[in-house]
């Protein structure tokens, strides 16, 4: 791209910080210079012409992890780190909700809900019986009961009779969420370029060198914040992991109300305007799914809609209106990544499907490393 004097000037030059990735990470870190630094100039680069990977296309959930998903997080990690993860995702979702507001975000505390297929009975057995332990594990977080059995009120077919309710789960409005971010942000004088591609860089010990698809530049410092794709650009331990997603059309006296984890967290859906959103299903073929490629199977969507017909809604005509895929970054250790990689370099990412939860921290402390 031939860029004119006026462009280079007012764009691309005396940057003070360039964040990639104008996601709930890349925002929030945005934001949170402008805060420390009012006078900082501060420039996002995104790829996409919208917040792409995980960002806009995330279900909405406002949740830190259903029974069945911290029970296993406790084969990979100790009592104490799970502990963490949640206190974690719990203090995030309190930043974003006060620093965006409930009602802006439309957020809901419907309460959540894990199901049980029936030929499942192992995974609910063993859910069951370790109900009051983790419910006594989680008490230095919330100071109640987080689970407890409830009836399937639902109509739900081929699951347990009983489902395990989460009184504290909540859901939002992802697109409103990413509107207002980015309102805030540009309020704030943060400039945001997108469809700008950045394909490498180097750290000249006093400023970055980054290229990108249209054009290069300096900057004092560089915060990446890509997530699942942020093994284009860093060699750290982050791996893409694309979740497809479907929406209904609107279904007329819509029953159903919150949101719902099945067979371990990899099937999640829940209401919105009438209409069910439902995703996931990557557990299928997990290295087909291991992809930054914004596409759909066949595998995955057809049991998807199986699901919806014999599960979900088998009893209520319905028909899919539109079908998307999201880009997370997950890992083998659901702690995520933030760290210095070199003088002037850092990154933010591996949120493990978490963003929604942990973004807005995520980005805070990215911005607080570079002090």
């Amino acid at each position: 791209m031939n860029l004119s004097y006026w462009e280079i000037k007012t764009w691309l030059t005396n940057i003070d910080y360039t964040v990639v990735g104008s996601g709930i990470v890349g925002l929030n870190c945005a934001l949170q210079l402008k805060e420390q630094y009012p006078k900082a100039n501060i420039l996002i680069l995104e790829k996409g012409m919208l917040p792409q990977g995980a960002s806009t296309k995330n279900a909405g959930f406002a949740c830190f992890g259903s029974l069945s998903e911290i029970i296993d997080d406790l084969n990979t990690h100790t009592e104490q780190e799970v502990i963490e993860l949640v206190k974690k995702r719990v203090e995030g979702l309190a930043l974003l909700r006060d620093n965006i507001g409930d009602k802006t975000i439309d957020y809901q505390q419907l309460g959540g809900y894990e199901l049980f297929q029936d030929t499942n009975s192992n995974l609910f057995q063993n859910c069951i019986s370790k109900i009051t332990e983790i419910n006594n594990l989680l008490k230095p977080v919330f100071n109640a009961d987080v689970f407890s059995l409830k009836p399937n009120s639902f109509q739900f077919k081929k699951i347990k009779e009983n489902t395990i309710f989460n009184q504290l789960e909540g859901q939002i409005d992802t697109g409103k969420m990413m509107e207002a971010l980015l309102k805030k942000a540009q309020a704030k004088g943060i400039k945001i370029l997108n469809n700008i591609l950045v394909e490498e860089f180097s750290d000249n010990e006093n400023t970055v060198n980054i290229k990108t698809n249209q054009f290069e530049f300096t900057s004092a410092k560089l915060l990446i914040a890509t997530n699942g794709f942020a093994s284009q650009l860093i060699k750290e331990k982050v791996k893409p992991a694309r979740a497809q997603v479907l929406i209904t059309k609107p279904i007329k006296d819509l029953h159903i109300k919150g949101t719902f984890h099945l067979d371990e967290g990899y099937y999640y859906f829940r209401n919105i305007n009438n209409r069910i959103l439902f995703g996931g299903g990557r557990n299928l073929d997990f290295k087909a799914e291991e992809t930054t490629e914004m596409s759909q199977t066949d595998l995955i969507q057809n049991k998807l809609e199986e699901l919806l017909k014999t599960t979900i809604l088998p009893n209520t005509p319905f028909e899919i209106e539109h079908r998307w895929s999201g880009i997370m970054g997950v890992g083998s250790q659901k702690k995520p990544i933030v760290k210095q990689l070199s003088n002037n370099v850092f990154c933010g990412v591996r949120l493990g499907g978490m963003g929604v939860a942990i973004g807005s921290t995520i980005g805070k402390q990215l911005a607080d490393i570079t002090l």
